[in-house]
């Protein structure tokens, strides 16, 4: 059965068709407590790097340039993208915190996981 990989904003509504729900951010989401959350695990390590997130700080202007870096960022973390698509058996749900829905580090990550570890 294939994995499905899906992304959504902490705070949108829980579903039960979420499957695993990873949080992604390195920093945890402001205004949400840990038990309202409703998540499985949180990886912050396969976040961009502080440098990184800070360079950024979510300018769409940016945007193309980050992908890049994120990306080579998660080249040079493999063995964690690799144990993130191992979690769960069909649906996994990255979930992060940022407003911008089009311009953030899950669309990234979920990209570079369906382009390298999904067949």
């Amino acid at each position: 059965m294939k994995k499905n990989i899906k992304i959504k904003r902490v705070y949108d509504e829980y579903s039960s068709k979420d499957g695993i729900r990873i949080l992604i951010d390195r920093l945890w989401p402001r205004g949400v407590k840990k038990g309202d959350a409703r998540i499985e695990e949180w990886m912050k390590d396969i976040a961009p790097s502080d440098s990184l997130r800070k360079w950024f700080n979510h300018d769409p202007e940016k945007w193309g340039e980050f992908k890049k870096k994120f990306s080579a960022e998660l080249s040079k973390n493999k063995k964690l993208c690799e144990e993130l698509v191992n979690k769960g058996r069909t649906n996994l749900t990255l979930i992060y915190s940022a407003k911008d829905e089009e311009h953030n580090n899950a669309v990234v990550l979920k990209n570079y996981l369906e382009k390298h570890f999904i067949s």
